[in-house]
């Protein structure tokens, strides 16, 4: 999927210390990763205090997955045709330095 989700997929990938984690050819508008420095479950409450909601997907949700890939959970942000350009970069904005690489 190109649009938005991909930009949102590009700019994750060039912050240091995050990894994209979707696979796959065909992609839809969740984005799925990880930040090294942050488990899911703090980067999404610190996103929430700064008005971005994400969500956190667990182990038990996407065990065989999850478990090949050595992950215990992913954070997942949803675009949809109401974002806009100008969100994506400032949800990438305040990943990168809650990253704590800023």
């Amino acid at each position: 999927m190109t649009g938005l989700a991909g930009r949102l997929r590009t700019a994750l990938a060039a912050v240091p210390g995050v990894a994209v984690r979707d696979l796959g050819r065909d992609r839809c508008g969740i984005v799925s990763f990880t930040v090294e420095a942050r488990k899911p479950v703090e980067l999404r409450d610190a996103l929430r205090a700064r008005r971005i909601n994400v969500s956190v997907t667990s182990r038990s949700s996407t065990r065989l997955d999850m478990e090949a890939r050595g992950l215990d959970s992913m954070v997942r942000a949803s675009v949809h045709y109401y974002n806009t350009d100008e969100e994506v970069q400032r949800f990438v904005g305040a990943v990168n330095e809650l990253s704590g690489r800023a």
